[in-house]
């Protein structure tokens, strides 16, 4: 997985690490992204048949209030295998959790161990609603009624501290603000924007 070019529009290459205003948790859902170009990619991880995942960690962004930063070290310390076993607490293979580093975990003024460690707090605050666990048939759902159903799961979290994305009429993404300190979501207008202004999405049961 890659950073979705809707946050490509403030797009900063370098920037330096720690300056940013506040994190974007972005959730993917696992069978939209098995079904594009990733499934190759992730034959054996991710995609493998039977693994049965729904939402899963994509990543833990800083972002600007507009715009993010990108890749903020030339010389990337690489993650320690300790970084890599707190990695596979929180994403769905190992190669993203190293991509997830150089992009972005770069910019977070962190060392791996940290970044890695922060992922897995953004990840453990935020309660995925029912109506999205164990999901054995395909269904469709309105974008606001994914907002809507998140908002009911998580105390303090309001529409306009997230965003539902889409891809091609799929659900792709439910991205989630949280202040710079972790301690709390926080409003992001640049992130909400981004909502998927479609009627309804598909959501494919995860397999």
């Amino acid at each position: 997985m890659t950073a979705p070019g809707a946050l490509a529009q403030g797009f900063e290459p370098g920037g330096t690490p720690g300056s940013f205003d506040f994190y974007v948790l972005a959730l993917s859902w696992s069978p939209t992204y098995c079904d594009g170009p990733g499934a190759r990619r992730e034959a054996e991880g991710q995609c493998r048949p039977g693994r049965g995942l729904g939402f899963v960690v994509h990543g833990l962004w800083p972002q600007y209030n507009r715009g993010y930063p990108s890749n903020c070290s030339s010389v990337v310390r690489a993650p320690t295998r300790q970084a890599i076993e707190v990695a596979g607490q929180v994403y769905p293979s190992e190669g993203l959790a190293r991509h997830e580093w150089r992009s972005h975990g770069t910019c977070s003024g962190l060392d791996p161990v940290a970044y890695f460690q922060a992922a897995r707090d953004a990840r453990a605050a935020v309660t995925i609603p029912d109506a999205f666990k164990g999901l054995e048939r395909d269904t469709r759902m309105a974008p606001i009624e994914v907002a809507r159903q998140f908002v009911a799961a998580n105390r303090g979290l309001r529409p306009d501290m997230m965003s539902v994305t889409c891809r091609a009429g799929q659900l792709q993404e439910v991205r989630i603000c949280f202040a710079k300190d972790l301690r709390g979501f926080t409003p992001c207008p640049e992130v909400a924007r981004q909502n998927c202004r479609t009627g309804e999405v598909a959501i494919d049961a995860a397999r």
